[in-house]
């Protein structure tokens, strides 16, 4: 996802320049088939250091003829133009609508003359526009290239993860320049029982072109490459990605590695994938190992595999939690995780040393999260209960999810829209409060963030136990109810009671996670380690009840203590 136009990557080898990538966002996508519950699901994680997490809530309208719609660009709030309002919009909770339709998204940038500086549907604006009037997935693809076509689509190459209860697409678009309004694209549905994922590279290569059932595209789609010079085979061998957004090392390395990743931890070790005859085939991950880090751009990853098991909320969460741990990628185990393995590196994502230029990983999690989300659209049960956004603020590594019923009449005033910003701090947002425990913890990270991480976990797992008590009582509601004479007062009460059930989880953990910041301040003072009881109490001694009976000093990894032995042991050693 862009936010800004600050390169987050560029590498250079021998003879060969490498291509940016902006400051983005990493998606995973699950069908119903491939679920342990029978949801569809999308994560997203918008990562940028210019934007700040809050829960964005559009209650469902009705709009007199002639009335418009202002549109201001996501990224810079900057007017762009204004449009024809439609007639009735839905209600929208984040990137969720009432109709349990989801769209995420991450920025490939793609080729730069492809912006269009006139156009006015910036990426943002697709997708909260089109959740405010499309019900199904297929209608917001028909949406987004409508509103992109007829008002001019002025930003980079975007990937749009797009589910509804019972289908999941992903959508890769970009603009046609300024000479051509409009866009170029191509949307393939996820074969039920798969997953897919993205993160800031183009990964439709090949499509089928007469399945419209399961693959849609524009018709210029080739022509369009063909007079661009980007294309000269023939159209069964055209690939969007290597026409619109070729790949790099940094387009591996930066972006598909994070897709690599998930895959890995959410099959196992094992891609089970199509071919190209339509057999499914298994292989280790291991096989795409060096594809992921850009030392050999032969062949492709799959687009869709199949998970070795049903995959839950729980285990999308924590693949947005990943450090490419226990892969060659582990941000834990070099030099610059610093004394305590600390799987984070500051920007700028690259930096020369004696000549050569080096790269920082660029994980799933990341410091720079404004907000993320696993999404859910549960088709056996109605709208009203089965939207579900499990929501969270800032790096997903120390925050947690907390479930946000779709219909719900109102947002928690901890995610609400301008309580805070990134220039005004707010006691009272969990944007700040997630903050603040996260760089508590980026300073002593291998025995902070277990402490926080045991913390979500206990809240996560408890909440999906919460929701399913919360949807059998809601449900029970609507049986008996809301098909019957008077069943408005049923819907509304459900409403009521969801909100009820969503505010109150959400305040109630914001209220402990500042507990949390107490807890991670009194217990890590100054790089000590104080003991705690099966209670949770500190353990004092038996004269004085503030004074810490037990007090641990943990020191360094010894990956540290051989870089600084290393760089300063004439100094250092004892003699």
């Amino acid at each position: 996802m862009r936010r800004n136009l600050i390169l987050c990557l560029m590498l250079c080898v021998p003879a060969i320049f490498l291509t940016s990538k902006s400051n983005a966002c990493t998606n995973v996508l699950v069908t119903k088939g491939a679920s342990k519950d029978g949801s569809c699901m999308v994560s997203y994680a918008a990562d940028s250091h210019w934007l700040f997490g809050e829960l964005y809530f559009h209650k469902a309208s009705k709009w007199a003829p002639g009335a418009m719609l202002k549109i201001t660009e996501w990224d810079t709030y900057k007017p762009l133009g204004e449009i024809p309002q439609v007639a009735c919009t839905y209600q929208t909770l984040g990137n969720m609508n009432e109709h349990q339709l989801i769209i995420g998204e991450t920025t490939y940038g793609g080729r730069e003359e492809l912006a269009d500086p006139a156009g006015i549907m910036d990426y943002g604006s697709l997708i909260y526009i089109t959740l405010q009037r499309a019900r199904t997935a297929r209608e917001a693809i028909e949406t987004i290239v409508s509103l992109a076509n007829e008002f001019g689509y002025p930003s980079e190459g975007e990937s749009f993860s797009i589910a509804d209860p019972n289908e999941v697409w992903v959508m890769d678009l970009i603009g046609k320049g300024k000479d051509d309004k409009g866009i170029v694209w191509v949307a393939r549905r996820v074969p039920d029982g798969y997953i897919c994922a993205h993160a800031n590279q183009s990964r439709i290569t090949r499509f089928p072109q007469d399945d419209p059932d399961n693959c849609l595209f524009a018709p210029d789609v080739i022509s369009f490459a063909r007079k661009m010079g980007w294309f000269d085979g023939e159209d069964a061998d055209f690939s969007f990605r290597d026409a619109y957004n070729p790949l790099d090392f940094g387009g591996a390395r930066a972006c598909d590695a994070r897709v690599w990743s998930a895959f890995n931890i959410l099959c196992d070790g094992q891609f089970t994938y199509m071919d190209a005859d339509g057999k499914e085939v298994t292989a280790p991950a291991t096989d795409w190992l060096d594809y992921a880090m850009g030392y050999d751009l032969n062949g492709e990853m799959p687009l869709f595999v199949k998970p070795s098991r049903g995959i839950s909320v729980k285990d999308v969460a924590d693949v947005m939690r990943d450090h490419f741990e226990g892969t060659p990628m582990d941000m834990r185990i070099d030099a610059g995780a610093g004394g305590n393995a600390l799987p984070y590196r500051w920007r700028p994502m690259h930096f020369k040393y004696d000549g050569k230029e080096y790269l920082n990983e660029r994980a799933i999690a990341t410091q720079q999260t404004g907000f993320w989300f696993v999404a859910q659209a549960r088709g056996w049960l109605p709208d009203e209960i089965g939207g579900l956004d499990w929501f969270g603020c800032d790096d997903a590594a120390t925050s947690y999810l907390t479930p946000i019923y779709a219909s719900t009449n109102e947002v928690p005033d901890c995610f609400r829209v301008g309580n805070g910003d990134l220039l005004h701090y707010s006691p009272t947002a969990s944007f700040w409060i997630n903050n603040r425990v996260a760089n508590a913890c980026y300073k002593m990270y291998d025995r902070m963030e277990p402490v926080v991480r045991k913390a979500i976990d206990d809240f996560e797992n408890a909440q999906m136990e919460a929701v399913a008590a919360e949807d059998a009582r809601m449900l029970s509601i609507y049986n008996k109810n809301a098909k019957r004479p008077g069943g408005k007062r049923a819907i509304r009460k459900i409403r009521r009671e969801l909100t009820k059930f969503s505010v109150e989880t959400a305040q109630k953990q914001f209220n402990d996670w500042v507990k949390m910041e107490e807890l991670l301040l009194v217990k890590f003072i100054d790089g000590n380690i104080k003991a705690q009881g099966d209670d949770g109490e500190f353990l004092h001694s038996q004269y004085h009840a503030g004074s810490p009976e037990k007090l641990e000093q943990p020191g360094y990894t010894e990956k540290w203590k051989e870089a600084a032995a290393k760089d300063n042991g004439k100094i250092l050693e004892v003699r």
